[in-house]
């Protein structure tokens, strides 16, 4: 690796008040901020709703990456989902509207997320990971850990498509 990129986050050493068993969930939060943050600096707005060949669109998976991380939080919590949360849920489908400032008020709500999930993590007991937890409206049952690793999994499946999905309608634009 070259000296003037950065190291990736897992390698950057353990995360202040991250209990050891959540690092892995917290490195890999903040490396997919980092890079959904360097590849939609520039995105145009006027791209979000794109679909090429039917996949997904950069719009899309910058709400569902919020709000999926948002709603794993709350179900390891062990905390039903509220109405504006539901709503989220629902709104994530796109077209959405094309504002100017549309991008950074997305990307500023997933970064957002994302700190709320590195607070939730500083503030989880590492003696809760084996606790169950119901997920979805069937509250199918995992653990705290299982949700949390869920969410950073997920979140890193989202954002590689997301990063695809990126270069290309801006490489068709």
């Amino acid at each position: 690796m070259s000296t003037s990129q950065p190291l990736e986050v897992w390698l950057r050493g353990p995360l202040p008040h991250v209990p050891p068993l959540l690092q892995p969930v917290a490195h890999a939060l903040l490396q997919a901020r980092e890079e959904l943050n360097a590849a939609l600096a520039d995105f145009p707005p006027g791209l979000l709703n794109e679909r090429p060949a039917g996949v997904a669109s950069v719009g899309f998976h910058l709400q569902h990456l919020a709000g999926v991380l948002n709603r794993l939080l709350t179900y390891a919590r062990s905390e039903p989902l509220s109405e504006s949360q539901f709503a989220d849920f629902n709104a994530e489908t796109p077209p959405l509207p094309l504002t100017p400032d549309a991008v950074t008020r997305l990307v500023q709500r997933f970064n957002q997320e994302v700190e709320a999930a590195l607070q939730q993590l500083s503030i989880t007991a590492e003696t809760s990971l084996a606790e169950v937890r119901g997920v979805g409206r069937a509250q199918v049952p995992s653990t705290v850990i299982g949700i949390l690793t869920h969410a950073a999994e997920h979140t890193t499946r989202h954002l590689g498509q997301l990063l695809v999905t990126a270069r290309w309608v801006k490489s068709l634009a």
